[in-house]
C-alpha cells in the first residue's frame, strides 16, 4: 500500500477536512497516476451531503481527475511513466454484461464501480480525485492529448464534458439542426460550446440576464430568458433537440412546448425531487423526454479527442485544495464561471 493525502467528508454534515489514506499497490494492469487538477461537480456536493442517499463515510469526493502517470503495472500498453492521462466517473464495471460489451459501463447491470463513494468487492472504499495520487485499471484511464498548460480545464471534461457530448452525438445536434441549452452553469456551458462546435444553431436558455453576453461569448446563436413568456412563445415547436442541464425542478411542459413533433428534450441535471408533468406536452407533438448519463468510456475518449482536436476545455477558476469548503459554498450560489478545478500541488 501506498501512503496518499486527500480532503475527506467524515459526514453529511461535516466540512471537507485533510485526510490521510492508503491507494493499493500498482497491480499488472494499473496505471498509478500523480493528480494534478480536480475539477468540482455538483454530484460531489450532492453525494457528501447525501442528498440522493446512500453516501457512506469517511468519502473522499472527486471524479473529475487530470494528471502525470507515475508508474505502470507489467501489462499495460497504453500507458507509459510520464504520460497525461484522466479519469471520470468510473473505474471499473463487470466487463461482461450486455452493456458493458457495448461499451457502456455506465449502464453496466450490476452497478459500474464509482470513483468515488463505490465499494471494490473486497468492500475497500474508493477514493476519488481531492487526492494527490490514484491507482486505476488500465482500462478506465483515459489518454490526454490537450497541451499541459490546459489540464486544469480539462479535467471537467472527464464529468461535465461526455454529460453533455454523449446525449448531443447520441440525437445528432449538430448542422442544420436548431439546438436548445437551459442553464449556463459548469454542464450548460460545456454543452453550448460543444454544440456550437458541432455545427448546430444553439439557443441558451437562462433565467439571468446577467448571462445573456456571457452566453453569445461562448457561442450562443441566440439567447432566451426562460424566465419570460413572450419570449418563450417565439420559439414555439421549432426546436430539434433541447439539452436540459439544470439540478433544481424546474416547468418541463413549457420546453417540451418548445420542441418540433417527435423532437426530444434530454435531461441530464438531477434534482433532488421529482417534476410534476402532464402528458398533453407530450402527447400532443408525439415528442420524447429522455435522460442521459455520462457516457462509456470508449465514448469518453472519443471525446476528449474531440476536445483536444478543437481546442475545447472547460472555462475553470483554478483554487488550492484548502478552499474546497468555500468553493462549494461558492457553488450553491452559482459564484463560479464556470467549474472550479482544484491545483492539487498544494495538498
Amino acid at each position: 500500500m501506498t501512503p496518499a493525502r486527500g480532503y475527506a467528508a467524515t459526514a453529511a454534515d461535516a466540512p471537507l477536512a485533510p485526510f490521510p489514506f492508503e491507494r493499493r499497490d500498482v497491480g499488472d494492469h494499473d496505471v498509478a497516476i500523480d493528480i494534478l487538477y480536480c475539477g468540482i461537480c455538483h454530484t460531489d456536493i450532492h453525494q457528501v451531503r447525501n442528498e440522493w442517499g446512500g453516501s457512506f463515510y469517511p468519502m473522499v469526493p472527486g471524479h473529475e481527475i487530470a494528471g502525470r502517470v507515475r508508474a505502470v503495472g507489467k501489462a499495460v500498453k497504453r500507458f507509459k511513466a510520464g504520460d497525461l492521462a484522466g479519469v471520470g466517473c468510473m473505474v471499473n464495471s463487470c466487463r461482461v454484461c450486455q452493456n458493458c460489451r457495448d461499451g457502456e459501463e455506465q449502464f453496466c447491470d450490476r452497478g459500474a464501480l464509482m470513483t468515488y463513494n463505490g465499494r471494490e468487492e473486497s468492500g475497500e472504499p474508493t477514493y476519488g480525485g481531492y487526492s494527490n495520487q490514484i491507482v486505476v485499471n488500465e482500462d478506465f484511464v483515459l489518454k490526454i492529448t490537450h497541451p499541459e498548460k490546459d489540464l486544469a480545464g480539462v479535467a471537467p471534461l472527464l464529468c461535465a464534458g461526455i454529460t453533455t457530448y454523449s446525449p448531443l452525438r447520441r440525437w445528432k445536434a449538430g448542422a442544420g439542426k436548431k439546438v436548445g441549452v437551459v442553464g449556463l452553469g459548469g454542464l450548460g456551458h460545456m454543452g453550448l460550446k460543444l454544440a456550437h462546435s458541432f455545427g448546430a444553431h444553439v439557443v441558451q436558455f437562462t433565467t439571468s440576464k446577467n448571462k445573456v453576453d456571457d452566453a453569445k461569448r461562448l457561442g450562443a446563436d441566440e439567447v432566451v430568458l426562460s424566465n419570460q413568456e413572450d419570449a418563450m412563445a417565439r420559439h414555439s415547436r421549432s426546436f430539434d433537440f433541447i439539452l436540459d442541464t439544470v439540478a433544481a425542478p424546474h416547468d418541463l411542459g413549457a420546453l417540451l412546448g418548445l420542441l418540433k413533433r417527435d423532437a426530444t428534450l434530454t435531461l441530464v441535471g438531477a434534482p433532488d425531487k421529482p417534476y410534476e408533468l402532464g402528458a398533453f406536452p407530450l402527447i400532443m407533438g408525439r415528442r420524447t423526454l429522455a435522460g442521459s448519463l455520462i457516457g462509456g468510456i470508449r465514448e469518453t475518449q472519443e471525446m476528449l479527442d474531440y476536445c483536444a482536436q478543437h481546442k475545447i476545455v472547460s472555462d475553470v477558476e483554478v483554487i488550492p485544495v484548502q478552499q474546497i469548503n468555500q468553493a462549494y459554498q461558492r457553488m450553491l450560489r452559482s459564484d463560479v464561471k464556470y467549474r472550479f478545478s482544484i491545483d492539487l500541488a498544494s495538498l
